[in-house]
């Protein structure tokens, strides 16, 4: 009798085993994909939604965008990033990931992100400079907004070419201040990735819009200079609080200037020195006698460039100042000033500054 039980074919054995591995594998290979390429941290976990900026510059490779967005903590795999951004070549060959400043969220799946650096949908954002920030402020502005380094805007500035803007003054200051007060202090619409020198362009460009008609417009009506105009409105504008007090404060500064007294402005020295002080910790007297080319203490007359950039309302009080006959005025805490014709009335006005606001103080137990 013949025996019909089928041997098993061992070639069989292989195939069927690298068929399961690879089913195996494909789960957890498609269970990897699932993951990496979920938001890192789902809506509504707190702080770590936050949005981020991220700067991608001209000819940065898919490959180093894909690490800077995990360091991020946008992406949760710089190797899914790699993998996905093949199969975006493959299906647009002709594209490719843009540069410019993106705003992203951890909140969004990785090919969401993906594609918004691949379609350049930057942001279209915008930059504010209050009136009365210096050069060393927006610096440190610009850095923090993830625009530039501090330094890159502060080099800026010492190497930018001056010259394409004649009306510009030529003073002997170290060329990191050469174009304070010459900032505008505005808002500005900026897209992609500009540059220190678009930046200082913008706001220059301003001003010549804004504020140098203004002079052009008083020739003739005042007695100063154009640095001196600018140098003037800038010490204004950081002595000034409540806007209706920028004329007589100006005023102040006029009459100690004719009569060759110092001007004796706190910001200048707080300028010179690198410093800003508060309510609670007021220059020193050390401070006030350490010697600087911009302390109006020790020095009489305008200090060599301004001090910060003015706005249009201390622009415009440099130039129509109230004419009185004010030598002093103090600050009462509140953005209000105390104005004195005398030194005797100055004095005593400081005095009772001084003891109204150590009655304010809370008793020590």
């Amino acid at each position: 009798m013949m025996n019909t039980t089928k041997k098993p074919r061992k070639w069989l054995i292989v195939p069927v085993l690298v068929l399961v591995l690879l089913g195996i594998g494909t789960w957890q290979s498609w269970q990897w994909w699932i993951w990496a390429n979920a938001a890192p941290s789902p809506a509504g976990t707190g702080s770590n939604t936050r949005n981020l900026k991220l700067k991608i510059t001209e000819g940065t490779s898919g490959q180093e965008i894909g690490r800077d967005l995990e360091a991020l903590g946008v992406i949760r795999s710089a190797t899914a990033w790699n993998l996905w951004t093949r199969w975006l070549m493959f299906k647009d060959p002709q594209g490719g990931f843009q540069a410019g400043v993106y705003q992203l969220s951890p909140t969004e799946p990785m090919k969401a992100i993906a594609a918004k650096i691949w379609t350049g949908d930057v942001v279209y954002a915008s930059f504010t400079i209050p009136e009365g920030w210096s050069i060393r402020k927006m610096a440190a502005y610009f850095e923090e907004q993830g625009l530039f380094s501090a330094q890159e805007f502060i080099t800026a500035v010492q190497q930018f070419p001056a010259n394409d803007y004649p009306w510009l003054p030529i003073n002997s200051a170290p060329n990191q201040f050469r174009l304070e007060g010459y900032l505008y202090p505005d808002t500005y619409q900026i897209t992609g990735t500009p540059t220190p020198n678009d930046i200082l362009k913008q706001m220059l460009n301003r001003f010549e819009q804004v504020a140098l008609p203004l002079y052009q417009q008083a020739k003739g009506k005042t007695s100063l200079s154009f640095a001196e105009w600018v140098t003037l409105a800038s010490i204004v504008e950081k002595e000034a609080v409540i806007p209706e007090e920028r004329p007589r404060i100006a005023g102040v500064f006029f009459n100690r200037l004719k009569k060759g007294m110092p001007l004796g402005a706190d910001p200048t020295v707080e300028y010179g020195l690198g410093i800003q002080q508060t309510p609670d910790k007021t220059l020193t007297l050390d401070q006030v006698r350490t010697p600087s080319s911009y302390n109006t203490y020790l020095n009489p007359g305008l200090p060599p460039t301004p001090i910060a950039s003015p706005g249009l309302a201390s622009l415009k009080a440099a130039l129509y100042p109230e004419n009185t006959d004010y030598l002093y005025f103090v600050a009462r805490y509140d953005g209000t000033h105390v104005f004195s014709r005398t030194l005797k009335e100055h004095q005593a006005a400081q005095e009772a500054i001084h003891n109204q606001r150590e009655a304010s103080q809370p008793t020590k137990p």
